[in-house]
């Protein structure tokens, strides 16, 4: 198949240009490569992410969600769309009952007081399909880690989130400053001790084994090598690689 265009992608999915360019600069749908022009192209792989990302859509996960899943050192792809076939059949169950449920109101709107089955509202009960989905996303990752991000992300509003992207790239920008230098040297490694802390203070207890895997996304993820180069220009991502590799030996 032919790269294709953030047009011809939004033309064949029903997914708007601006949605696009939004999973672009959050990291979770990324281009894998561009025009001489600058105009971002899509290829297969991406296709098939954005198959993913719009399941999990369907399924209401929030995007921040959905970036941790997809993002995870662990992601299993064969498990995920298990989980989310499991997710969508007790989703359309719970929607037949909902169905079936207004079906009785419907046939007894005649009755002036109501009652029965009216006075009923175990059919609006989500808990077991929402704890299915709490488990799902358990699953990648450290359980208490997670609890912890999810605990630091639901105190945040947009603008704090959006600062603390800012404040994650201003370090990648550090490491771009120092990467045609060797990434042992005390000041690059000072960087990673520094990124660590930062992830710990913020989002989750990174400890040297998250790190670890952290670092070897930063160059085996084409979305993550390619934003943290926007940062610190062509190579940075490259560079934190091999001084967390340093760092966490």
């Amino acid at each position: 198949m032919k790269p294709m265009t953030v047009k011809q992608v939004s033309e064949l999915t029903g997914v708007s240009v601006r949605t696009l360019q939004y999973y672009d600069s959050i990291g979770l749908l990324s281009p894998e490569t561009r025009t001489d022009a600058g105009y971002r192209l899509y290829t297969e792989d991406q296709l098939a992410r954005l198959q993913e990302i719009l399941l999990f859509r369907e399924l209401e996960f929030p995007l921040k969600d959905i970036k941790r899943i997809m993002t995870s050192t662990n992601y299993d792809r064969q498990l995920a769309l298990r989980q989310q076939i499991e997710l969508l059949t007790r989703k359309r169950k719970h929607l037949e009952t909902l169905i079936a449920y207004a079906n009785e109101l419907l046939l007894a709107g005649h009755s002036e007081t109501g009652g029965g089955s009216q006075m009923d509202f175990t059919a609006f009960d989500k808990s077991k399909l929402e704890e299915y989905a709490k488990r799902a996303k358990e699953q990648y990752g450290d359980t208490d880690a997670w609890k912890e991000s999810e605990e630091k992300a639901a105190g945040r509003t947009p603008d704090e989130d959006a600062s603390l992207a800012d404040g994650m790239m201003a370090i990648f920008s550090e490491f771009g400053a120092r990467k045609d230098g060797d990434p042992a040297a005390s000041e690059a490694q000072a960087l990673v001790k520094k990124l660590q802390s930062f992830i710990t203070e913020h989002f989750y207890p990174c400890t040297p084994e998250i790190l670890k895997g952290l670092g070897a996304m930063y160059t085996a993820d084409p979305e993550f090598t390619e934003n943290i180069d926007r940062a610190g220009g062509t190579g940075t991502a490259a560079f934190a690689a091999a001084a967390i590799e340093r760092y966490v030996k």
